[in-house]
């Protein structure tokens, strides 16, 4: 079966994980039959696909007229033979028990059409024992979605040992027709890559505090504040329920062996039924105290090292099994839990050798399986990490970029920068800036390149601001937000101060850094769906990368203090009346429009726009200087052949063809 032959996608569950993967699949196109095992549960799925299509479409994620196809793509269930017909591809999203699954396709098999392809949303149970209850091994392997799966854009589509090359394929074209990024999981192996990676971190968090080697404090202080991980490990398991990590470790366990022996701590918790949020108490109390308050200066650099070692240990164990590559696992963990970093990057910056001291001496000292290093993390570390010593670019091929896609159209020469954290809002971190200063050097120095695009990756953000959750490490110590701001102011000042026409593309959030980011180009293009504003003050801080300067200079003091000082949110038809925006169009047409200015410009006689750009840059506190660059700049373009071009052109009624010249 070939992509193009999938009509109609059959969804078996129509729970939280269920309804929202039928929400997907009807926004992407396809028919969609949601089948649960009663009149009520089907009916709520159903409800729940409404209400979720009617609030992108109030959040202009959606037009109107696209939600009401998507659920008229919708048809509900309750016989398994009426909801199987016609169906060319059939997701299972039921309990997450084998016994319950194995007894679904014993039924799956009786009706589903012979061509059909199966596939199981599972987090950690074997593909391969799942596929051989079926007539059809071979058409069969995982795909597992995350929650809620309208918003997360990973799909891990798992192998499993009678998987055939041909249903990957189909499936990972699936996941992408429905907007999601596939990551191949290349063996069938408990937890697969995100939760192989997690629900072991969350076990070692438990073991730390359950041998009374840190509290719970500085384990998630470290780990949400020194590690950057969107929450703390107690803070995530209570979450995502503590019942759901302990349950995937006893079958690790089951599977993998002693090193997966769940700690008690957790086994204490299932047992007293305070499963985290969704009973209202877990390792935090969310009913009768105040939640997960987490101090942001409790740091642990004991407890860093070890959570990285085990983090790394698993890592190593995916790569050395062929589960996955380096690549994959990075990208996984970043899109699937939000790191801002994936754990492979992480552990070869804190150094894998001294990661695998950290791992000897716990062996040692405990004698716990869980501590043995793999014999590929010892091999990385001796040829110098997860990716060796090449990581970093050379003299030949420039810096490499990991937090940013930088790229060029030399046709229609124009520098392409996009910040590349879809999953953390496209927040800006020190990574970030350091990445984007090397990307405007490569940029400015290439004369192939006349104007600089900005943008954010995803369909959520252009930047919705600086990562507030590395700058509170330590404490928010002074000297260090100092240098970070100046860094910043430097880094921005940089862009701003190009010599070529700079072109910031919005699309959705654009707030705090990121706004910060947008005032440093020249012009700004915005769709319709933008929010932007300088929150900062509401978290009682204030703009640090050059806003409070740079955005007087756009709107004016009046607006500018308003726009800091009450911390509001602004639409972009708001911004662009008060001059910020330049120009606002409808989200599906902001791509090729921003791309159109910029090559516009890029098609402008280099010299002239750069000492136009140095002539108004220096009037904003010098009116004579600036006066003084423009006649300076005015009499250099008169000895250029770009002037005698378009004079000719003009004469002609041609198009001029500049060279900078």
């Amino acid at each position: 079966m070939q992509l193009e032959d999938v009509q109609r996608v059959t969804v078996l569950g129509a729970g939280n994980m269920g309804h929202g993967i039928a929400e997907v699949a009807a926004l992407a196109g396809y028919d969609v039959s949601l089948r649960d095992i009663n009149d009520e549960l089907v009916q709520n799925g159903y409800d729940q696909i409404e209400w979720s299509l009617g609030k992108l479409a109030e959040k202009d994620r959606i037009g109107d007229d696209e939600a009401d196809a998507a659920l008229d793509r919708v048809d509900a269930f309750v016989d398994l033979e009426d909801a199987l017909d016609g169906a060319d591809v059939v997701v299972e999203v039921v309990p997450e028990k084998m016994a319950i699954k194995k007894d679904v396709y014993d039924d799956v098999v009786e009706y589903a059409p012979d061509e059909a392809v199966f596939v199981t949303n599972t987090s950690s149970l074997s593909i391969t024992e799942l596929s051989e209850v079926t007539d059809r091994p071979e058409r069969f392997c995982g795909m597992h979605f995350f929650n809620p799966p309208v918003r997360m854009d990973l799909v891990e589509v798992i192998s499993g040992e009678h998987s055939s090359e041909e249903t990957l394929d189909l499936i990972e074209g699936l996941a992408e027709s429905m907007g999601k990024t596939p990551v191949r999981v290349r063996k069938d192996s408990p937890g697969f890559i995100v939760n192989r990676i997690l629900v072991p971190l969350m076990n070692e968090a438990a073991w730390i505090v359950e041998s009374g080697d840190a509290t719970m404090e500085a384990v998630d202080s470290t780990t949400k504040f020194d590690m950057g991980l969107p929450m703390g490990s107690f803070e995530l398991a209570d979450q995502v329920g503590i019942d759901v990590g302990y349950h995937v470790l006893e079958y690790m366990h089951e599977v993998l062996g002693d090193a997966y022996r769940p700690c008690p701590l957790l086994g204490e918790k299932v047992e007293a039924e305070d499963l985290g949020k969704k009973t209202g108490k877990g390792f935090y109390d969310y009913e009768d105290g105040d939640g997960a308050q987490i101090p942001s200066d409790a740091l642990d650099d004991d407890v860093r090292r070890r959570l990285l070692a085990v983090m790394a240990n698993e890592t190593a164990g995916l790569i050395g099994n062929d589960v996955a590559d380096a690549d994959d696992i990075d990208e996984a963990v970043k899109l699937g839990a939000g790191f801002p970093d994936g754990p492979a990057k992480l552990a070869d910056e804190e150094g894998l050798d001294a990661l695998v001291e950290t791992l000897d001496a716990l062996a040692e000292e405990t004698g716990e399986e869980r501590y043995e290093a793999t014999d590929y993390l010892r091999e990385a570390a001796e040829s110098g990490g997860f990716r060796g010593d090449g990581a970093d670019g050379d003299a030949e091929s420039g810096p490499a970029f990991d937090v940013l896609n930088v790229d060029v159209d030399a046709d229609a020469r124009v520098g392409h920068v996009e910040i590349d954290r879809p999953h953390r809002m496209n927040t800006i971190s020190g990574d970030v800036l350091d990445e984007l200063a090397d990307a405007i050097d490569l940029l400015d120095g290439d004369d192939d390149v006349r104007a600089i695009l900005l943008s954010g990756a995803g369909d959520r953000a252009f930047s919705a601001g600086a990562d507030v959750q590395s700058m509170a490490a330590g404490g928010a110590d002074p000297i260090h937000a100092v240098e970070l701001s100046r860094q910043g102011q430097q880094t921005f000042g940089k862009l701003e101060e190009s010599d070529k026409p700079v072109i910031a593309a919005i699309d959705g959030y654009c707030l705090g850094g990121g706004m910060e980011l947008a005032t440093a180009a020249d012009m700004r293009i915005a769709s319709e769906r933008s929010e932007l504003g300088q929150p900062e003050l509401d978290l009682g801080l204030l703009p640090g990368w050059g806003g409070t300067q740079r955005l007087a200079r756009v709107v004016g003091e009046g607006r500018a203090k308003e726009i800091i000082l009450t911390a509001d949110r602004y639409d972009a038809e708001t911004m662009a009346d008060y001059g910020f925006v330049n120009e606002v169009v409808p989200g599906d047409e902001l791509d090729d429009r921003a791309r159109e200015l910029a090559a516009q410009l890029a098609g402008g006689p280099p010299i002239a726009q750069k000492y136009t750009k140095r002539a108004i840059h220096a009037g904003r506190t010098d009116n004579e200087a600036g006066l003084e660059v423009e006649a300076m700049g005015f009499g250099h373009v008169m000895n250029t052949d770009d002037l005698i071009e378009g004079v000719t052109a003009f004469m002609g009624d041609g198009e001029p063809e500049f060279e900078g010249k």
